[in-house]
């Protein structure tokens, strides 16, 4: 069966391959070639963190090296490299400065290798290798080493710049760090101002003048309680012993009475005493003694108002010191939540203070290029001696195997569209009407002679078509750069 539809079939099937695998060795013949060229660069960063920021992490540093690639990688940075390389110029002629600038994009690969630890300890070292693509070997190379050097320039502008903001976003800082500490300052002075009588300190003090208070109290008390018992014995209108010399025998006896008990100090005896001697010279000055001359009773009463006016100053004062005590606890959470917040705005001010130091000290290293990540091109990139695109030996062997499934499957079309029977079984196996006589073909010399030109013009026809085909794939440049970076061994 299949050797009958080789011998049918068979100039159909030459004539696929042909065409299709003569176009794929057009094809790999015309694609022009891709060389690629890579810089290494080694990012060496302390390993110890500074005071100002801390060490960045790996993370952190390829986040950084990925926006410095999107600052380098700019349109207007591209275009100049472009222009200054006379980079893709088929596609300048025919697509937008966008449209250009993005291929360049895809031409560029970044590709990020592990963090290595020096032997030393002191610096972590983080390699990348930039890469470029292009037709020119020697132009792929300039460019990658050009796209290197910006990345050692952007570099230290930005740490220059990054460190410049961060001194002027910490001196703003501390301003209002300042500033706050001043006004905690204000707010401890007018608390002090205002309520130093009940601050803790005062506390011992506060105590003690109460006490003497409440011990003058006591003492006023008493004596008015004992003027307020004279002047109701004065009051009396039965009382026989109201005259002066009456009270003096009186007292004379109290005063004898009491020696016996105690001594010369006791204050009763003092007292009495006192009395004593008031009502003598009372006597004495009224000549003897005489009653009209005697009133006990307007001095008692002025003593008792002396005492009276003195009682209630005591107890205002008194109370003023008991208001001072009570309110000792509530000034000491306050005193000591504005010192808590005082600490807490100089903890910051002073922290701000050294971190704007450490910030200015970074800045003046950063200017000299001795603080933070450093760039420097380990490995420049040289020009490639074979490139990297097309694999033309992979791409003859797709066409082949396509070629051969092409082929065989336009065989089996045409068998299937062809209902003609090529055999007598295939003509027992339609109908069950049987076979009487087979007649081959019976071709005249007229019948050959057409075959015969039949077959040329389908040959010259197919011979045009690869020929048309070939030339066509053969000058498409723009078809071919892009298949060229398609069959790339590895893709962007």
């Amino acid at each position: 069966m299949a050797r009958a539809v080789w011998h049918r079939r068979k100039w159909l099937v030459l004539l696929v391959v042909a065409a299709l695998l003569s176009a794929f060795l057009t094809v790999a013949r015309s694609l022009p070639n891709i060389y690629e060229s890579s810089a290494t660069l080694l990012v060496e960063r302390p390993q110890a963190p500074d005071r100002a920021g801390g060490q960045l992490t790996d993370v952190d540093l390829e986040t950084r090296l990925r926006t410095l690639s999107q600052q380098i990688q700019s349109r207007s940075r591209l275009d100049q490299l472009i222009t200054q390389f006379n980079l893709y110029p088929e596609l300048r002629r025919r697509a937008t400065p966008d449209a250009v600038v993005e291929r360049m994009r895809q031409d560029i690969r970044l590709q990020f290798r592990a963090v290595q630890q020096a032997w030393t300890g002191l610096n972590a070292t983080f390699a990348f290798n930039l890469s470029y693509r292009g037709r020119d070997p020697v132009t792929a190379a300039q460019v990658a080493n050009a796209l290197a050097t910006d990345y050692v320039e952007e570099s230290a502008r930005v740490r220059e710049q990054e460190a410049a903001r961060t001194t002027e976003f910490l001196t703003v800082q501390l301003e209002e760090a300042a500033q706050k500490l001043k006004d905690q300052e204000q707010q401890i002075s007018e608390f002090t101002a205002r309520h130093g009588a009940e601050l803790p300190e005062r506390q011992g003090a506060n105590l003690a003048a109460l006490g003497r208070l409440n011990e003058q109290l006591v003492v006023i008390m008493y004596r008015r309680n004992e003027l307020t018992r004279q002047l109701a014995q004065l009051t009396d209108p039965g009382a026989a012993s109201n005259t002066i010399p009456a009270r003096l025998a009186k007292l004379r006896l109290e005063l004898a009475d009491l020696r016996a008990q105690h001594t010369d100090e006791h204050p009763d005896v003092v007292r009495v005493k006192q009395e004593i001697g008031d009502l003598e010279r009372q006597l004495a000055a009224n000549g003897g003694g005489s009653p009209a001359a005697d009133d006990p009773r307007a001095r008692i009463e002025a003593e008792l108002k002396v005492l009276r006016s003195n009682e209630q100053a005591v107890r205002r004062e008194i109370a003023s010191y008991e208001q001072r005590v009570e309110g000792t606890s509530v000034r000491t959470q306050e005193l000591q939540q504005l010192t808590e917040d005082y600490a807490a705005a100089k903890s910051q001010y002073q922290s701000l203070l050294q971190r704007l130091h450490d910030a200015q000290l970074a800045a003046g290293l950063a200017q000299q290029h001795l603080q933070g990540e450093q760039f420097r091109i380990l490995d420049p990139a040289v020009p490639s001696p074979r490139p990297v695109a097309p694999h033309r030996l992979q791409l003859i062997l797709m066409g082949l195997l396509l070629s051969v499934v092409a082929a065989i499957g336009a065989a089996y079309c045409a068998e299937w569209v062809d209902t003609s029977f090529h055999s007598i079984d295939e003509m027992r196996a339609f109908t069950s009407v049987p076979v009487l006589v087979s007649i081959p073909p019976i071709l005249t010399e007229k019948d050959l002679r057409r075959r015969g030109r039949r077959f040329r013009v389908s040959a010259l026809a197919a011979a045009l078509g690869v020929a048309a085909v070939v030339g066509i794939l053969s000058h498409l440049d723009r078809v071919n750069e892009a298949m060229a970076r398609l069959l790339s061994p590895t893709r962007f």
